[in-house]
């Protein structure tokens, strides 16, 4: 089987991160070598536990300089392994390998995860290595038609695989309600003997930062708790990657709107199928257009009826009215009265919609998918090269 290197910046959290690894297990299992270059990062444990080989080096960087001394490292790092494809999943270590595989006459494959800012000429050609791939890979239709229209590739080299859940993992059954409960415990405080209705979870999971929404959920919810009070509680379920500032600012937001206890910022989760198993309703309020959403999906997986923003990649993986519903981007009013719609439907038809949400997840977005349609690729680009 095929010796592959995958270019990353880190192994810390994130769609990215994921499916890095889901592919080194499928390299491996297939009696492969799955390498990985990367900074590193809290899934390096993950990587090694599914047969894959981290090499560290500063990816993470966009000094012009070190950029193309990673390029003479990965090189090395090909050639002391033997790599047969390069694949990068990242602008600025995409660029240390494309100059490495041209250096080494070696198969160049990029994954398209993001939808990049292009305001300036610059811009433009720093994005366009992501659309160098002797095969191109996007994560959805939505990805593949901003990539072909930005850049101007050739269909032909484009390949839509859409990211991947591991079904095993992501699964209620699968789930001990201890976990779940000691998550709630941790969010809100030991529960008390109820006397009224308990009030609805709702979770955002994303990295703390301004376009994934977090502001515009906390001021629907404010809007929500004044003419329902004690409906919902919310939490915000994300790694703040450094933005101390960010988050400062998001409880300003929550002390100045009242919802001190109601709305709570946890941070990174590691164990996200236990968030999700401790949640009722998962919400996606998104500025600027996802290009996939992976946590959508997972949610969904997890049996949850979800509100996504309708534009980019969610509106491919959440159907309108059959899984959750999708909501005007960024429109505070539009966002409570979605809130207060699914919140305020009876159990049965949320549980309803989460089971169709749950069986379109198994139907069409397992990690083997995945996985198998990325080998395939593999298999391309090495026959192309005869």
């Amino acid at each position: 089987m095929v010796s592959v290197l995958q270019v990353t910046p880190a192994l810390d959290a994130g769609g990215v991160e994921r499916t890095t690894i889901e592919v080194a297990e499928a390299v491996a299992r297939a009696g492969g070598r799955a390498v990985v270059a990367s900074r590193g990062g809290r899934l390096e444990s993950e990587l090694g536990a599914v047969g894959g080989e981290l090499v560290r080096l500063p990816l993470d960087a966009k000094n012009p300089v070190t950029i193309w001394r990673n390029a003479g490292a990965l090189a090395d790092v090909a050639a002391k392994r033997q790599v047969q494809i390069i694949h990068a999943r990242s602008r600025a270590p995409a660029w240390s390998a494309y100059w490495a595989s041209r250096r080494l006459r070696l198969p160049f494959v990029t994954t398209y995860h993001g939808i990049y800012n292009a305001r300036s000429a610059f811009k433009r050609v720093y994005n366009g290595v992501m659309a160098r791939g002797d095969v191109v890979i996007a994560n959805s239709e939505y990805t593949s038609a901003h990539l072909i229209a930005a850049h101007g590739t050739n269909p032909a080299r484009v390949v839509v695989i859409p990211r991947g859940v591991d079904l095993a993992r992501f699964d209620p059954a699968a789930v001990d309600p201890a976990r779940p409960a000691a998550l709630r415990e941790a969010w809100f405080g030991a529960e008390k003997p109820a006397t009224t209705p308990s009030p609805l979870t709702v979770i955002l999971p994303a990295r703390l930062t301004a376009w994934k929404g977090q502001g515009l959920l906390i001021e629907a919810a404010a809007r929500v708790a004044a003419r329902h009070p004690g409906l919902a509680r919310y939490v915000l379920a994300g790694d703040p990657q450094g933005r101390e500032a960010y988050v400062e600012g998001l409880r300003r937001q929550i002390s100045a709107s009242g919802l001190q206890g109601q709305v709570v910022i946890a941070g990174h989760v590691a164990d996200m199928p236990a968030a999700f198993a401790a949640s009722d309703v998962a919400v996606f309020p998104s500025t600027d257009p996802e290009a996939f959403g992976r946590g959508a999906v997972e949610a969904q997986a997890m049996g949850l009826p979800v509100l996504v923003a309708a534009h980019g990649g969610l509106t491919e993986t959440v159907v309108d009215g059959q899984t959750g519903f999708h909501v005007t981007p960024g429109d505070t009013a539009a966002w409570a009265e979605a809130l207060e719609r699914i919140l305020l439907l009876p159990a049965q038809a949320r549980a309803g919609l989460g089971g169709a949400g749950q069986a379109r997840a198994r139907a069409l977005y397992s990690k083997t998918a995945l996985q198998t349609a990325t080998l395939a690729v593999y298999d391309r680009v090495l026959r192309e090269r005869g």
